[in-house]
């Protein structure tokens, strides 16, 4: 549980997180919308928790060298440090150094060169952190009062990386700078609990986990989260990313390395710069940009990953889904979001895509979200799930059959716009798939009407290849009362002809009112 000092108020945020001081820094943070918008502020904010975190983390293992004496350890050496898998931690950036200096209004300058000289000292943060505090605009009070907010947060102790004190910090930060950013933050941040679903429903124990639209770098996250929740061991997967927004990227590598995981993320565009073109993952998890315009797909006509058809130019969903497949091993599995939009489209040649992808037993399950669930659209969206092989010997053999789920009806308001899954709503999602593709331990597999339905391939070929839950489901059975049929039809035409002839009554009142008002006249 997240805490700073004294006794924290106890408030949850939509991510699921306790909350205290995170909101008292976000408040402050907030301040700073009087000098610039969201897209700027993160960058100030979320730098100072990363340098925070590093620093604190620092301190802790400099204190251990310093108190072991017969060792011999220089506390001073870089190596020490870096052995242990701990950033070194320059003088002239530490926490301490920054703090005392806080009230100075050269803060911003001091800031930035901290920052340079992080990344001078460990190369692996190179290019990654802001450095932008000594600007002008920035105002060196509100910086200064952001540092001493900061400074009441321990982020670096054994304890509190246990807690993961920084990534729920970081996690309600991303959120609530998503919230604030509208559309654009999307490009950065997917909700928690939607990344939680995928996750859930693809239980990437160990293998190899890839991105190629990584935003901040939450799947990957919720990825190692997942194999500790269920006893396995952190760096059991290897993790691939790629991430075309520069400033996006960088926050994924610091989202990344404030928890310690060592992960492939490159820079560039997927689609025309594959920096893993020879990558064969197991898993597969992304949020590719919804019905992506730009992606310049006139360029890519003859492109070897088109195995399926050529994607429009004006539409980037197809080219995700195809670019997926292409990266999958022989028995990986993909599980994606995307517009509902691509479970029915016939346009530009899509429907020939999907209906082709589909023949060739490649879409495992569809899930068809409910709405609200984003801060940066209220597109409805749904999560594709594709299997390289339904007969793998690691589940049952699915081969000829897809599954639907519409969890349309799920989810929990957790403000006026936005809605939340509960745990209970995932593990619903989750087990129903889990169960249906025969893990062990998940129970049997029922379909149940209006929620889920195994569908075979020639059902799919009868709804002309669309994918869209609800026509699969059906409607959800009606609760038995336990009436007889005929005593219900007795008493409901009874109730019917007692309000037939109050209705009468009511009309010929209102008639009589209107011929006492000269405004109505019998017919005749």
């Amino acid at each position: 549980m997240a805490r700073g000092k004294g006794k924290a108020q106890k408030n949850s945020n939509s991510n699921g997180a306790t909350v205290g001081f995170e909101a008292k820094l976000w408040a402050a943070a907030d301040a700073l919308r009087n000098n610039m918008d969201a897209a700027e502020y993160k960058h100030v904010v979320l730098g100072l928790i990363f340098l925070k975190y590093i620093s604190d983390a620092f301190e802790v293992k400099h204190a251990e060298l310093k108190a072991d004496k017969k060792s011999g350890a220089d506390p001073e050496d870089p190596d020490e440090y870096r052995a242990a898998s701990i950033f070194w931690v320059p003088k002239e950036a530490r926490w301490q150094h920054l703090k005392a200096s806080a009230p100075q209004p050269t803060i911003g300058t001091l800031v930035d060169d901290a920052m340079t000289a992080i990344e001078r000292d460990n190369p692996s943060l190179k290019g990654v952190l802001p450095k932008d505090f000594g600007r002008p605009g920035l105002d060196k009070q509100r910086l200064g009062q952001i540092i001493n907010l900061v400074s009441d947060i321990a982020l670096g102790s054994a304890a509190d990386r246990a807690r993961d004190t920084l990534g729920r910090v970081y996690e309600y930060f991303l959120a609530r700078f998503a919230s604030a950013e509208g559309k654009s933050g999307g490009q950065f941040y997917t909700p928690s609990r939607v990344v939680r679903v995928l996750v859930e429903m693809l239980a990437p124990f160990k293998g190899r986990v890839y991105d190629p639209c990584c935003g901040s770098g939450g799947m990957f996250v919720q990825s190692e989260q997942f194999i500790e929740a269920h006893a396995g061991r952190i760096g059991d997967i290897s993790i691939y990313g790629q991430e075309s927004n520069y400033t996006t990227w960088r926050l994924a590598k610091m989202n990344l390395a404030i928890r310690g995981i060592d992960a492939q993320i490159a820079h560039g565009d997927t689609f025309h710069n594959d920096q893993h073109p020879d990558l064969k993952a197991d898993y597969v998890l992304a949020n590719p940009p919804f019905n992506d315009s730009d992606w310049r797909g006139e360029l890519l006509k003859d492109d070897q990953r088109w195995v399926y058809g050529v994607p429009p130019a004006g539409n980037a969903n197809y080219a995700w889904v195809q670019h997926f497949l292409y990266h999958l091993a022989p028995t990986g599995l993909a599980g994606f979001v995307l517009a509902n939009g691509s479970m029915s489209s016939n346009q530009s040649g899509e429907g020939e895509i999907r209906k082709n992808i589909i023949e060739a037993d490649l879409v495992d399950c569809m899930v068809a979200l409910p709405g609200q669930l984003f801060y940066s659209t209220q597109i409805p969206v749904c999560l594709w799930f594709l299997a390289r092989a339904k007969k793998n010997g690691r589940f049952r053999d699915r081969r000829g059959e897809t599954l639907f789920i519409d969890a349309r009806k799920l989810g929990t308001m957790v403000d006026r716009v936005h809605r939340e899954l509960t745990d209970e709503d995932l593990q619903k999602i989750a087990g129903t798939y889990h169960a249906w593709r025969g893990d062990k331990e998940a129970g049997q597999y029922e379909d149940v009407p209006g929620f889920c339905k195994a569908a075979k391939l020639d059902e799919i070929r009868k709804h002309g290849h669309v994918l869209t839950p609800g026509r699969y489901v059906g409607a959800e059975a009606a609760e038995d009362d336990g009436e007889p049929f005929e005593d219900k039809m007795k008493r409901l035409t009874a109730t019917l002809r007692e309000q037939q002839k109050e209705a009468a009554k009511l009309d010929a009142a209102i008639a009589a009112n209107l011929r006492d008002l000269g405004v109505w006249k019998d017919a005749g």
